[in-house]
């Protein structure tokens, strides 16, 4: 499996469990009975579920346009050092983007953010630049 579809199932996998621990915490404050039913009464959400929920959307948004760029690069034979690199940018940064979410650490969070969306934009190049 290349680097960058490596990387792909890497950060599927941490969506899956950022949307587990949200799951989790909703069990927790509200109880099984509750989440399992139709949660039209729910307690409002503890601070960190709502950041969870934030980062939820964040990733998911952000997936999606990663997950397209990594397939169209497969499918168009293009995977080099700097695509692998991207890839690997983007996965690390969007593990310390969900710390620094969840923790609330301010000011680091846009850059953690940056920082994956250069590695998007470092496999991206290279798809025009192959072209």
């Amino acid at each position: 499996m290349s680097t960058e579809l490596l990387m792909l199932l890497n950060s599927t996998i941490l969506f899956f469990v950022i949307i587990i621990a949200q799951a989790l915490i909703a069990i927790g404050q509200n109880g099984l009975s509750a989440q399992a039913g139709s949660r039209d009464n729910l307690n409002e959400p503890t601070v960190l579920r709502k950041r969870l929920q934030r980062l939820t959307a964040n990733l998911q948004e952000n997936l999606v346009m990663f997950g397209l760029v990594v397939l169209i690069a497969h499918a168009a034979g293009v995977s080099n050092d700097q695509t692998a690199f991207g890839a690997s940018l983007f996965f690390y940064a969007r593990v310390a983007h969900a710390v620094v979410y969840a923790f609330g650490w301010p000011w680091i969070r846009p850059l953690c953010w940056f920082v994956s969306f250069v590695g998007l934009a470092m496999i991206v190049s290279q798809l025009f630049i192959m072209a």
